[in-house]
């Protein structure tokens, strides 16, 4: 029987013997998680893809890890999908597995996919850090990041269009979220590079710094969660994601559910009282 392509990607992305792909340096309370195929501009090639999501499965189970970042080597983010990934579908389009075109769509939804629900879904918060050319599935994981930010040699590459395929992976409701559903459609059928300023200006990423402060400025970002109540992060994500699809109804119903959890927390108690401190310190001539 024809081994299937899933398994056999499976297989590739966890062979032993497979070259580090994915790197991760801890720095206490955060970790920078680094694509690091920089030759082939850290392509997705299925050990790249398996080895990035035991990584991010392993940071988002570490209770002390409150911020990632995730970025690439040399002088691009990705490069987007492997592209001798892809011809080995093509040569396979009229294969007699049972499950025909159903197993692309397994590696699609359970790899490419899986990465991307896990970002979503964690409560840790994750920081896109491009740091060149970012494109296809590498550019739907940035945008699904709970920030984007760019260094000044970055640049968006819509490619989708290009190779005859669509937007991918969550890049749909993104962009038709931050561009408008006509930005939306121009974006894509230009498949023109974006450069980092002219991306900020779209809001398809948050800020834009110096190539060489670009890992500076993300530590910040992490340090600004640091410097957050645990929980409030935690809760603000799930929130303000469930938020940007809610009426306003909705929303503030999520958050009047929400809200007293937080009343609860010493964190809030703490923070009251030294609030109330202060308050009464000048008040009686003290």
């Amino acid at each position: 029987m024809t081994e299937s392509l899933y398994n056999r990607l499976v297989s590739e992305g966890d062979d032993p013997d497979a070259p580090e792909r994915v790197r991760v340096e801890h720095r206490g309370d955060r970790a920078v998680v680094t694509l690091h195929e920089p030759d082939r501009l850290n392509v997705l090639s299925a050990p790249l893809v398996r080895q990035l999501r035991r990584a991010l499965t392993a940071l988002d189970d570490d209770p002390d890890v409150r911020a990632v970042v995730l970025t690439g080597a040399g002088s691009g983010f990705s490069a987007g999908g492997d592209l001798k990934m892809m011809s080995a579908v093509t040569e396979r389009r009229n294969d007699p597995a049972p499950e025909g075109v159903a197993d692309v769509w397994r590696w699609i939804r359970r790899e490419f996919g899986g990465v991307a629900r896990l970002i979503a879904a964690s409560d840790t918060i994750f920081i896109a850090a491009l740091n060149g050319a970012a494109a296809g599935v590498g550019l739907a994981w940035a945008l699904t990041c709970d920030l984007t930010i760019a260094g000044d040699r970055a640049v968006i590459v819509p490619a989708f269009g290009r190779l005859g395929l669509l937007p991918e992976v969550g890049t749909s409701w993104a962009l038709t979220r931050r561009l408008g559903y006509q930005g939306a459609l121009a974006y894509y059928l230009r498949g023109e590079p974006i450069n980092a300023h002219a991306a900020q200006q779209l809001g398809l990423v948050h800020e834009v710094v110096a190539h060489d402060q670009l890992l500076a400025a993300a530590d910040e970002w992490c340090s600004r969660v640091a410097a957050m109540p645990a929980h409030a992060t935690a809760m603000a994500k799930p929130l303000l994601r469930a938020a940007a699809d809610a009426s306003w109804n909705e929303a503030l119903a999520l958050e009047e559910f929400a809200e007293p959890v937080c009343f609860t927390t010493a964190a809030f108690a703490g923070n009251v009282h030294a609030m109330l401190a202060g308050q009464r310190g000048p008040a009686g001539g003290s």
